[in-house]
């Protein structure tokens, strides 16, 4: 097993995932990353800057906001 933290990577696509619907997914891609912020351009959104977090799963990020039912971008879901 691999201790590696999943990092969000410029130039890679991810898959952001709604809490209202499982099987929704919005493509997302990453412009630009520093050490606490990410520049992601979103499907339909266009481009959000937002603060990196991390957990046990590694980095992800909240573009459209903190609410309790914001969907979530997650560094370890590159899109195929």
């Amino acid at each position: 097993m691999s201790n590696q933290i999943a990092t969000f990577t410029p130039g890679n696509v991810y898959m952001m995932r709604w809490a209202g619907d499982a099987d929704a997914r919005t493509a997302t891609r990453v412009v630009k990353r520093t050490a606490k912020f990410v520049t992601l351009w979103v499907e339909g959104f266009g481009v959000k800057r937002c603060a990196i977090r991390a957990n046990d799963q590694g980095e992800f990020a909240l573009p459209l906001g903190t609410a309790y039912l914001a969907p979530v971008v997650r560094a370890c879901r590159l899109a195929a």
